[in-house]
């Protein structure tokens, strides 16, 4: 169970990795049962799984130090990485002749606060597995250290989502961070350092989910529910019959359907703007000079949602004493350390004997600081959202993908948690190892300018993760 943060609590202790072989099998043999039921993942299917062999048996063999980068569209995606090294990565080698030592692993980072919405027993499992955990809006020297010692000696290659957090997209690669990018090079140095012949690589692994039904019916009924949720009445249309799963809606329910979901969205919208303005004192929206006649469009839309956001989140700086500087994942990343701050006292360690008077006042800080930290939390889920997105493509993913994200707005607005997101159909994930990306290569133009060797490939990283989409 997660703790309650309404309360002041000790210092966020770092959680150290201890891989266990036993946690490892027992998670292995539980897999296919908690991808089934609990992510409604049917198959995986893998793209150059021999070039996956391959780069393995060199780690094996200590010719080349690895990590794994992989997109970060679902909450789905770790297990099917652990599928993917657990399972397809020993089966592979075998049918290939190859002989990989087990376990086929995987040291992995994670964000540190998953444990505190998840619960305790996921952090501990998590450690079990060799993960290490990191906090995103500060300099976590801790795990830095743990990081860096795991890739240049750890007994098994390095996995992490370079965009930093799921962005619920199937089709869009969010912004990733330098820090990948720096994890390979102080790898490349740590091993020039101990005279090590290793070549470090960073390998990008494309993910992506399809429906192997296509959901309509199961779609129209979570749109109907939250429809319902905001008060929106919809008129019966007989020539617009229920949508019915694996059957392509006519033109015309599609365009019934994309109307209804866009209206929600706009309602939503406008809702949260009065919220804003009316309670917080922030801008309204600026109305157009002249009389609407026309519908909002899409890219008024996508202006007014980014404007929104900033608007949450000044909210939560505004209390924090936080300047709105940066991008929008570089404000949530700030909010939510100045949240923990508050929350996980280190001045205040330990919490016993401290006067009543004390706790009390710290409690109430604690308790404001979770409140406020709600605002950041409905702005991270709607980060990547373009206003676009399901017009470009009107598939059954691209709505259900944003579907999902109005369900998690709408559950915050209710005061409910939106885990676990409703399931919409079976899916089958596509996992592609794409072409290492060499660190050593780059290392003279690391030396002569760091910070733009760190930005190159970065962009490079980027680009090759944006290239493995298939559309």
């Amino acid at each position: 169970m997660a703790k309650s943060l309404s309360a002041v609590q000790p210092p966020l202790a770092f959680i150290p990795p201890d891989f266990q072989l036993w946690v490892w099998w027992m998670a292995r043999s539980l897999l296919p049962l908690r991808l089934r039921w609990s992510h409604g993942i049917d198959a995986i299917h893998t793209q150059n799984l021999s070039q996956l062999v391959d780069l393995y048996r060199q780690f094996q063999a200590g010719d080349v130090r690895v990590l794994f980068a992989f997109r970060h569209p679902s909450t789905s995606d770790p297990e099917c990485l652990f599928h993917l090294l657990a399972q397809s990565l020993p089966a592979a080698a075998r049918r290939q002749g190859i002989s990989l030592p087990s376990p086929t692993h995987t040291h992995f980072i994670y964000d540190r606060g998953i444990p505190l919405w998840a619960g305790e027993r996921v952090g501990w499992l998590y450690a079990k597995l060799g993960g290490i955990p990191v906090r995103r809006g500060k300099a976590d020297t801790t795990s830095l250290r743990a990081i860096r010692q795991l890739f240049a000696s750890g007994r098994f290659p390095m996995t992490a989502a370079p965009e930093g957090a799921t962005n619920g997209h199937n089709e869009i690669v969010s912004p990733i961070e330098p820090g990948i990018a720096q994890f390979g090079f102080w790898c490349v140095e740590d091993l020039a350092k101990a005279n090590r012949p290793e070549t470090v690589l960073i390998v990008p692994i494309g993910v992506q989910y399809h429906y192997l039904t296509p959901p309509w019916h199961r779609l129209e009924q979570v749109l109907q529910r939250m429809e319902a949720d905001s008060g929106i009445t919809q008129d019966a249309d007989p020539d617009l019959l229920p949508l019915q799963d694996g059957s392509a809606p006519t033109p015309a329910q599609q365009a019934a359907l994309y109307h209804r979901l866009f209206r929600l969205g706009e309602y939503l919208l406008s809702v949260m703007e009065g919220y804003y303005s009316r309670f917080y004192q922030q801008p309204a929206p600026v109305p157009p000079p002249e009389p609407r006649t026309m519908p909002l469009s899409n890219e008024e839309l996508a202006t007014r949602l980014q404007d929104l956001l900033s608007t949450a989140l000044a909210v939560a700086e505004q209390f924090f004493g936080l300047q709105p500087t940066g991008s929008l994942p570089d404000r949530c990343r700030r909010i939510e350390q100045a949240a923990w701050d508050r929350i996980y006292r280190e001045d205040l360690n330990p919490l016993d004997g401290r006067s009543p008077i004390e706790l009390g006042l710290a409690d109430r800080l604690a308790e404001e600081a979770n409140l406020r930290i709600w605002h950041m939390r409905l702005v991270e889920t709607f980060i990547s959202v373009t206003g676009n997105y399901v017009r470009e493509k009107p598939s059954a993913e691209r709505f259900g993908e944003t579907l999902i994200l109005l369900w998690d707005m709408v559950s915050r607005l209710k005061g409910e948690a939106p885990y676990p997101y409703p399931q919409l159909g079976k899916r089958q994930a596509f996992l592609t190892i794409g072409e290492p990306l060499s660190v050593s290569d780059r290392l003279p133009s690391y030396r002569s300018n760091r910070r733009q060797a760190v930005a190159s490939l970065t962009q490079d990283l980027q680009a090759a993760l944006e290239a493995m989409i298939q559309r």
